[in-house]
């Protein structure tokens, strides 16, 4: 059986999904687009505010009438917001106003409700204003042509309320990944269903199709798969018809019914041991121009293979930022086997990170319990409190 190193691996899969995944631009609404990452500058087609409007909820007047307060004027007319209103207010008068609606030439400013009194037909002004006060410009927000975000921004609901608000109705963003999930397992059940000797849940689909998501991908295809080649190969053809990216679990290793190995292998499969525990067995191979990564089994190998190695080549097709790994101090002693790469589950404390659990690839409560990844080096074999760790974040 042939062995990598964790980062030849990695290398490997990066190649082959650099052909498969290569960045790619669509058209969505802007009512979808929360998550997107944009694929070019997006530009205001319109000034905002579009016209000169009140601020708040009073009196347009021009301040040269407000010389001398308590001054009174009478009500030329009133302005509610998405009305048009006079074009121009006469000398000498007021209009009342509201919030949002269009501020009459000859109007230099608002006088907010609570600072006057006023009847039907006049109202006595209390406070004196400046020119300016309390009335919106036209394009004093944003002008027409100027770039209202840059491309490589991930859209936020304040993102989708702006370009709503000049109109726009759809954004140029990055295409999604798409990606097929097949978990494989003649012991694997659907949640739901009642456990007979010897079955489990399918958490590995689950937990895949949630991770394609959570990092820019659109799950295109999910199923599981026994250990009969037939229904494997009928469940692969579907899977490559419809992604850009195969994701398998389990049916990896060197034992009997391994599925994805006997199937994949004489398609030009590379099937091996990658240095690194959890995650060991691993599989790469292209079948019809798509790529299909096969992670081990159990539910801790899965995810962890998930996250070092198709999480980083999925994030970058969709424009999504990388998330780093960074440094933390230990928080008590560790151990780890030499020649392996150890992924241990890690927590953030106020003093730095704390084991979660051991090392076992099961433990996937603990694992649900972490926000962190351990990355023990393979030459490393013991660690104390205090020593400096590299960590990457779930």
């Amino acid at each position: 059986m042939t062995s990598r190193s964790v980062e030849d691996h990695a290398h490997a899969v990066r190649l082959l999904l650099d052909r498969a995944l290569a960045p790619a631009t669509e058209h969505v609404p802007v009512p979808v687009a929360l998550g997107r990452v944009l694929a070019a500058d997006v530009h205001a087609p319109i000034d905002l505010p579009l016209f000169r409007n009140s601020q708040m909820d009073g009196f347009a007047v021009a301040a040269d009438s407000l010389r001398g307060v308590p001054v009174t004027l009478p009500i030329a007319a009133t302005i509610a917001a998405g009305d048009a209103g006079p074009e121009r207010l006469d000398p000498g008068t007021a209009v009342r106003i509201m919030t949002g609606a269009p501020v009459p030439a000859g109007a230099d400013c608002v006088v907010p409700v609570e600072d006057t009194d006023s009847d039907d037909d006049v109202v006595c002004v209390l406070v004196p204003r400046r020119r300016g006060e309390f009335v919106r410009d036209r394009g004093s927000d944003v002008h027409a042509g100027d770039v209202l975000l840059a491309a490589g921004t991930e859209l936020t609901p304040r993102h989708l309320a702006m370009f709503a608000a000049v109109g726009l109705t759809a954004l140029p963003v990055r295409r999604r990944p798409r990606v097929a999930v097949i978990a494989t397992g003649a012991e694997l059940v659907p949640a739901g269903t009642a456990l007979a000797p010897g079955q489990i849940y399918d958490s590995n689909s689950t937990a895949l199709a949630a991770s394609v998501t959570a990092n820019g991908g659109e799950v295109a295809f999910v199923d599981r798969s026994t250990d009969s080649p037939e229904l494997f190969r009928d469940m692969l053809a579907r899977a490559t018809e419809s992604a850009d990216v195969v994701l398998t679990s389990g049916g990896v290793s060197m034992g009997e019914f391994e599925v994805v190995r006997e199937v994949l292998t004489p398609l030009g499969g590379w099937f091996g041991h990658v240095s690194m525990q959890p995650g060991g067995p691993q599989g790469l191979t292209e079948v019809g121009g798509v790529p299909v990564l096969s992670f081990p089994g159990n539910p801790v190998s899965t995810l962890v293979s998930f996250e070092v190695f198709a999480r980083p080549e999925l994030r970058r097709c969709a424009g999504l930022a990388p998330l780093p790994a960074d440094h933390a101090k230990l928080t008590g002693p560790l151990e780890s086997p030499p020649g392996r790469r150890q992924f241990l589950r890690g927590r953030r404390v106020p003093q730095g990170v704390t084991l979660e659990s051991g090392p076992g690839s099961h433990l996937v409560a603990a694992l649900a319990r972490a926000d962190v990844l351990i990355d023990i080096p393979e030459d490393v074999t013991t660690m104390q409190a205090g020593d400096d760790v590299r960590v990457w974040q779930l």
